[in-house]
């Protein structure tokens, strides 16, 4: 874990060197002070001295002036340091994620990887300030005051050595109490971003049916339990304080009680005492500092664990090592194809699919809700691999090609497809990046979104709010067909892409793409009979495997499925979920 999250330093790796030693730097020059005011005590007041008073009163001056230069660069090399690793933290977790495959994807939830790209980072980027700081200053002044008290006193001193000793071993027996609890508190915040995200993207819905109240309770039980756990930790944490000032209070009250006998025998000065006092209170509140280093780091580690969870998903799919760059055709072969989702012990969602399609058919694919439609269409682009068989494009078994170039050339639409913030121009590019504005028009003339476009005051440069949010559901169809177009696939797949379209459109769309791609192999996935009975052949899926596959007639004369189905709906019936005659 700790080599993963090292390799992210990188270009700041001279900011973390030069911050301990300007921490270091800062300790020494503070480390002196106290020395030298015992000098001006005894050597100057005492003695009536004033020329040693302006002496030594000037290399505290000194002392403190450069003291106080590198606390500022240490500072200034930490933020830049902390802020700068929490940048390549987030940079390094979205790339990977942007490799993941579907089945990668489909172990995280999306509010669990918005936790860890933001209040994940956070916290390591406050632990890496406070460990580069605190971490190298609070021990080393601690060693520097020992030191130094040994070298005035040391029977006084070893008082503070045995307080040391105590705090430290209570203070340890906190944190570790304590760390429990932030290791359980953090996992919490994907409940309650997850809350967040889903209100918020169906704020419609939960309006539409008033539950307003309900998901607000839903977003204060998560909030409490958040508040629950940290409350249970900081319940522990708040014993550092109260332990800290007996301490410190025992030890001034038992130094000035020696010291003051010493004085009057003339074992000590005053000098040296009010010295040994102000390094008593470098070294306990130095201890102090080290716990809260304890607190932040234990607070960090569940942090750091969920990060390089994500940094260490490699994805399941990788290219061959001498991958195809090139597909043939938009031919697509099935070879006894099984696929489940979790391949060691999952239940196949697909089961000894054999199918042969011709480059430039035009594929119609119907089922019933969960009978693995899009399962199937997702085994062509290669967004999951196959369990078992062999699946075919342009003639290659999809595991050879250059992924990149494969997803080029097979174009998928979805139902609930995405459009971007940005104007409509720039949403057709994620199609073409380098697309003239006529190739976008005639993109759009071919899934019939031209005549919804023109009407708009700024035509192709009207402003898409994220998500799609100021057009229809039909409208956001229709672009997102366009959009596919312009990759000028080989294979283009509609998964029931057309299902906020009419039906007079849906006709449209289907008799532009045949007279305007006709050399694409396209599969049309739809509830409606209507929108695949002019393909050259219809697929019937049952449960995960194929129930049938042929042309419209020969679908109505010989599968019992898709006649029903075509009763049904031909009837008036409901949809493909209904069995026939059933309203």
């Amino acid at each position: 874990m700790l080599k993963t999250l090292v390799m992210q330093i990188k270009e700041f790796k001279r900011d973390v060197i030069v911050t301990p030693i300007c921490m270091i730097l800062e300790v020494v020059f503070e480390t002196v002070i106290p020395f030298l005011m015992a000098s001006i005590i005894d050597n100057g007041v005492e003695a009536g001295n004033i020329q040693h008073i302006y002496k030594v009163g000037g290399w505290m001056v000194a002392s403190a002036l450069c003291g106080l230069l590198c606390g500022i660069l240490g500072g200034r090399f930490s933020s830049r340091a902390a802020t700068g690793y929490a940048r390549n933290l987030r940079e390094a977790m979205f790339e990977n994620i942007q490799s993941f495959s579907f089945s990668n994807i489909d172990k995280y939830s999306t509010a669990g990887l918005v936790t860890r790209l933001t209040t994940d980072v956070i916290n390591i980027q406050n632990a890496l300030q406070m460990l580069l700081r605190m971490c190298f200053r609070a021990p080393f002044s601690m060693i520097c005051a020992m030191a130094m008290a040994f070298v005035i006193n040391a029977r006084l001193a070893a008082i503070y050595l045995v307080a040391v000793a105590i705090l430290g071993v209570l203070l340890f027996l906190i944190v570790t109490s304590a760390m429990e609890y932030f290791q359980q508190a953090f996992p919490k915040y994907d409940d309650m971003n997850a809350s967040v995200q889903e209100n918020v993207s169906a704020i419609r819905v939960v309006k539409a049916y008033v539950r307003e109240e309900h998901e607000t309770n839903k977003f204060k039980r998560a909030s409490q339990n958040i508040y629950d756990i940290f409350m249970k930790a900081e319940y522990k944490v708040i014993w550092n304080a109260p332990l800290l000032q007996i301490t410190v209070y025992g030890c001034i009250l038992l130094i000035s009680w020696i010291g003051a006998k010493m004085i009057v025998s003339h074992t000590l000065t005053t000098g040296e005492l009010m010295s040994l006092l102000t390094y008593c209170m470098n070294i306990l509140m130095n201890l102090m500092m080290l716990s809260m280093v304890f607190v932040m780091l234990t607070m960090s580690v569940a942090s750091a664990r969920r990060i390089v969870e994500v940094l260490e998903e490699k994805s399941d799919l990788s290219n061959p090592e001498n991958p195809v760059f090139q597909v043939k055709d938009g031919s697509i072969r099935f070879e006894n194809v099984d696929f489940a989702y979790q391949k060691a012990s999952g239940e196949p969602v697909l089961r000894q699919v054999n199918l042969d399609i011709r480059s430039g058919e035009t594929i119609g694919v119907i089922g019933g809700t969960g009978s693995a439609k899009t399962s199937l269409v997702n085994l062509i682009s290669r967004l999951y691999d196959v369990t078992a068989g062999k699946v075919f494009v342009g003639g290659r078994d999809v595991r050879e090609y250059d992924m990149e170039t494969l997803r080029n050339q097979v174009a998928v639409v979805l139902q609930k497809n995405v459009l971007f913030s940005g104007t409509i121009l720039e949403n057709l590019r994620w199609g073409k990046a380098d697309a003239t504005e006529e190739e976008c028009r005639q993109a759009c003339r071919l899934a019939c979104a031209d005549e919804f476009i023109e009407k708009m005051p700024d035509g192709y440069h009207t402003y898409i709010e994220q998500g799609g949010a100021n057009v229809s559901g039909g409208q956001k169809q229709r672009l997102c067909i366009a959009r596919a177009l312009l990759k000028q696939p080989k294979i283009l797949i509609l998964d029931d892409s057309s299902s906020a379209v009419d039906t007079a459109t849906d006709s449209k769309i289907r008799q532009a793409f045949a007279q305007g791609i006709p050399g694409t192999t396209k599969l049309i996935i739809a509830q409606r009979i209507s929108s695949v009975e002019g393909a050259d052949r219809i697929i019937v899926m049952d449960n995960g495997q194929v129930n049938g596959f042929g042309s419209h007639e020969e679908l109505l004369g010989e599968n019992e499925i898709y006649r029903e189905v075509y009763e049904s709906q031909k009837s008036g019936g409901g949809d493909f979920d209904e069995k026939a005659g059933e309203s």
